[in-house]
């Protein structure tokens, strides 16, 4: 896909970019290197495959992963579509007689979270994880409904053919906190272990907690994230019973509409995404390889609705002011928003006006995108892919576009990436994820810098 012509950046623009972005480095150099955060290592499962790079390059050219579902019949459903992954290639991480068992959502966990350690430079076994001290490492890998076809099967066993036909691996591969669990046990990992289950902000609440235990002293390093394989008739039919998913189903790959008048619902997506945080001290003491700087982030909950944001988006703005104080630098250095725009009609436009209220209008230096016009909405993944998103566009300098929109909301007056990708160095980016139960959380990440 071309450039458009919003892409072309302006010498004023660039040089605005190079000062935020010493206002960055000089905000974070303050911290003591115990205290500041850094991505070391990260991992997808998505349906552009698992490997980042691809991933993204995926996404840069505008590609569409949503289609006809064909892991079932969907025919009785008003919904027949979704960002589904086909032909998952566990790639030997999986021996096969636990990859033929193990639920698609443990397989997500355990393939990118394997794979966010070997581009740490830890993979299990090799020298450098060697030397790990394995009881100040942890894994917070969370899941919004974890082991769903498990759990579907173990009902349909129980219905069909009685108590005995339950699989004894029913309880185990149906719980949220398996996919980390068996990432620890597999990795000797002894330190922090707990799985977050916050719906769709699920894997922005992993980050922040990982984040708060380095900084507390209670581990050097953490593998954390989500994983989620709903794609499967309870899946499907639990949403559209809620009156959430589109029903475009004659054009597919127009149905994730982020901000477009034209939205009527969102697009199911799956897959991980995991990242390997650790201290910058540790991580400079082992020369590990550093993606970018985890600035800060925060959580908190609107207290409104089960389903619904406050329609002024107010829970949402004080969450983001609270990531910005947590990351401490000034709010003009944030040039760069991956949005949770999950394309429902009431969501969209009460993140944009939160945004408007936390920035006091100030957007003009601002590039918004959404990466769920092109995977879906990955639930509680969704934040974890959309990490890897925004992690990919700080070192490539490029935002990938945000799909389907041909009638924006007049509202929304923040650059959206409409035409394309845009060339747009990354100063500081703010990543939002949202959860069913008004779970608000705001991560932000850097470029970085000594």
């Amino acid at each position: 896909m071309a450039l458009s012509s919003s892409s072309r950046v302006s010498s004023s623009a660039r040089a605005s970019g190079a000062r935020h972005a010493r206002n960055v480095r000089a905000s974070a150099a303050k911290r003591d290197p115990s205290q500041r955060i850094v991505i070391t290592g990260m991992g997808v499962a998505s349906v552009f495959g698992t490997d980042p790079s691809k991933f993204y390059e995926h996404l840069l050219a505008g590609d569409s992963g949503v289609k006809t579902i064909d892991r079932f019949d969907p025919e009785a459903f008003p919904t027949r579509f979704a960002a589904q992954i086909t032909d998952f290639d566990v790639e030997g991480i999986i021996d096969h007689k636990n990859n033929r068992r193990m639920d698609d959502c443990l397989r997500y966990a355990l393939v990118s979270g394997k794979k966010a350690m070997m581009s740490a430079g830890i993979e299990i076994g090799n020298e450098a994880f060697e030397k790990l001290n394995k009881d100040r490492c942890g894994v917070l890998i969370g899941s919004g409904m974890g082991g769903l076809t498990v759990f579907q099967d173990g009902v349909t066993n129980l219905v069909t053919k009685g108590v005995k036909k339950i699989s004894p691996f029913f309880i185990p591969y149906a719980i949220t906190n398996m996919g980390g669990a068996l990432l620890a046990i597999d990795a000797g990992f002894t330190g922090p272990n707990y799985s977050i289950s916050t719906a769709c902000a699920t894997s922005n609440y992993a980050f922040h907690a990982a984040a708060t235990h380095i900084r507390n002293g209670d581990a050097d390093l953490i593998v954390c994230g989500g994983a989620e394989a709903p794609i499967i008739p309870v899946g499907l039919g639990g949403f559209v019973a809620c009156r959430a998913l589109s029903t475009r189903n004659d054009e597919p790959h127009l149905a994730s509409r982020p901000w477009d008048k034209n939205r009527d619902g969102f697009v199911m997506g799956e897959g991980a995404g995991v990242l390997v945080m650790e201290s910058l001290e540790h991580a400079m003491a082992r020369g590990a390889p550093i993606v970018a700087e985890y600035l800060g982030g925060a959580i908190n909950c609107d207290a409104h609705n089960m389903t619904d944001p406050r329609p002024d988006g107010s829970g949402v703005a004080a969450c983001m002011e609270l990531a910005i104080k947590d990351a401490g630098i000034d709010k003009d250095m944030i040039n760069y928003i991956n949005g949770h725009a999950t394309s429902t009609p009431v969501g969209d436009l009460c993140e944009v006006r939160a945004i408007k209220s936390c920035f006091s209008g100030d957007t003009s230096h601002m590039k918004m995108n959404a990466t769920k016009s092109m995977v879906g909405h990955c639930l509680g993944a969704a934040a974890g892919v959309e990490a890897v998103a925004v992690l990919k566009a700080i070192e490539t300098g490029y935002l990938h576009p945000t799909l389907n929109q041909d009638d924006i909301e007049d509202e929304v007056s923040i650059d959206t990436c409409a035409s394309g990708k845009v060339h747009h160095p990354v100063t500081a980016a703010l990543s939002n994820s949202f959860g069913f139960g008004g779970h608000n959380s705001a991560v932000i990440f850097a470029p970085f810098e000594e």
